[in-house]
Order: C-alpha cells, then sequence, then structure tokens
C-alpha cells in the first residue's frame, strides 16, 4: 500500500490538496472522501476511513476544500456551491489518476455537497452519506450568535475554533434542492447515521433517505458520535462501507 500527495484546481482556480491512497495487487474501485464543515482531509474521522477502504482493495482520494487544510484559497469567500464544484474537480483529479468510475462518501456538510454534486458526475456509481443533514440550511443554527464582521463576513464559533464565512454563505444555504438530487440520484445510495449524533439528528438521515429511491439503504451507527470517534466503531464503519462498494461499484 502507498500514499501520494496530489494537487488540482478547485472551484476558485485555487489549488486544492489531496492524498490519494493505493493498494497493493489489484484495486477494486476508486472512492472520494469528503469531510465535513470547517475539517479537513487530516481529521480521524477522514484518516480512518481513507485507510480501512485502502487495506480492503479501493483506490482513495481525501482531499481538502478550497481555503482548508493544505488547499489554497478564501474558505471564508466561499459556498456550498464552490465545495460542490471542488468535488467535481476532485472527482476528475481521481479518473486522471486512471481510477475510475468511483464511490463517493460525504460526512456531514460533504455529504451535502456529494449529494449535490452526484447528478454531476457520471464517473459515481454509488454514494454513501455519514451525519449528513437533509439540506444544507440545516447548518443555520450554527449562525445564531453569529458575529457581524468587516468585508460582508460573519464569525461563528464552531468545534472551539473561531470561523468566519461570508454572508454569501448563509444567503445561498436554503437555495439548494438537495432532495430534488436525491430523488433524482438514479444510483445505490447508503446513508449512515448515528442515533445519538448530537450535532446533526439522526432524522435528517432519515428525511435522505424517505427521499431516495431504490437502491438504496439505512444504517444506524450505534455508538458512534458525530465524528465517529472511537476506533471501534471506526472500524465497525470501514466495514459496513466497504460492503456496501464491494457489492455497488
Amino acid at each position: 500500500m502507498s500514499t501520494q500527495d496530489l494537487t488540482f484546481p478547485g472551484s476558485t482556480g485555487a489549488t486544492l490538496a489531496g492524498v490519494l491512497h493505493v493498494p497493493d495487487g489489484e484495486v477494486s474501485g476508486s472512492i472520494l472522501l469528503a469531510h465535513c464543515f470547517t475539517c479537513s482531509k487530516d481529521i480521524h474521522t477522514m484518516t480512518r476511513l481513507a485507510r480501512g477502504l485502502e487495506q480492503a482493495g479501493f483506490a482513495v482520494l481525501r482531499f481538502d476544500f478550497t481555503g482548508l487544510g493544505d488547499s489554497d484559497g478564501d474558505f471564508d469567500t466561499t459556498t456550498v456551491a464552490h465545495s460542490v464544484r471542488d468535488l467535481v474537480a476532485a472527482a476528475t483529479a481521481l479518473i486522471d489518476q486512471g481510477f475510475g468510475p468511483c464511490g463517493l462518501l460525504g460526512h456531514s456538510l460533504g455529504g451535502a455537497a456529494s449529494l449535490l454534486a452526484a447528478p454531476r458526475l457520471h464517473t459515481v456509481r454509488s454514494v454513501v452519506t455519514l451525519a449528513a443533514p437533509s439540506s444544507p440550511a440545516h447548518l443555520q443554527r450554527l449562525f445564531t450568535d453569529a458575529e457581524e464582521l468587516p468585508d460582508d463576513r460573519i464569525g461563528i464559533r464552531i468545534g472551539g475554533r473561531d470561523i468566519a464565512v461570508s454572508n454569501r454563505f448563509l444567503d445561498e444555504l436554503d437555495q439548494h434542492d438537495q432532495s430534488g438530487a436525491v430523488a433524482d440520484l438514479d444510483r445505490p445510495l447508503l446513508v449512515i447515521h448515528a442515533p445519538d449524533d448530537q450535532v446533526v439528528g439522526i432524522e435528517e438521515g432519515e428525511r435522505i433517505f424517505a427521499a431516495a429511491r431504490q437502491p438504496k439503504g439505512f444504517h444506524p451507527l450505534i455508538g458512534a458520535d458525530h465524528l465517529v470517534s472511537d476506533r471501534a466503531v471506526a472500524e465497525r464503519l470501514v466495514g459496513v462501507v466497504s460492503s456496501w462498494f464491494e457489492t455497488t461499484l
């Protein structure tokens, strides 16, 4: 097994950074991972999934959205639409490396962006969401105590960090028809959600599942928090995801 750094242009033209995991021997398929809001490709949720799926025989690309992690650009000028286009760019980069068609797995807001991006990605054969909201508008609750900042920006505190986003980001949240995208997905969809998720309630995952057509699946990830912090639960998650992709890719 090996990893290699990968860069490619994102939605704003900024260079995005990724890590490509390639298993030894025959590759079962390829998987693109999309991290959560304000997170990065290096958060344990992504690294554990990438390594576990690599061990299961999949080539895996995890990457940073514009302005986050090792990627260039200004996060506080981006919107969900930029994240969707970043995902399209990442899928193209994965194909350019010779790995495709592929599966798409998005965590939290990365899951919402994945569902919105999938209709644009003909190389994606199967989609998995992990702790995803049923609409990007779910994020609006984070802005109840938001602070107005200079340059048309808003400051919020999330995960113990102060984050700035644009007013445009907030204004755009309810403009995405995620339910319509799910209904028209026309590809296998697995919804994974922890019953005790305190960040994105399980009812959000249930709404995604209800909007989807067959073939679809729902897996309650019992014992998990929003970031799947427990290693034993993360191992179970890898097993569920790898089995799904082995069947649907």
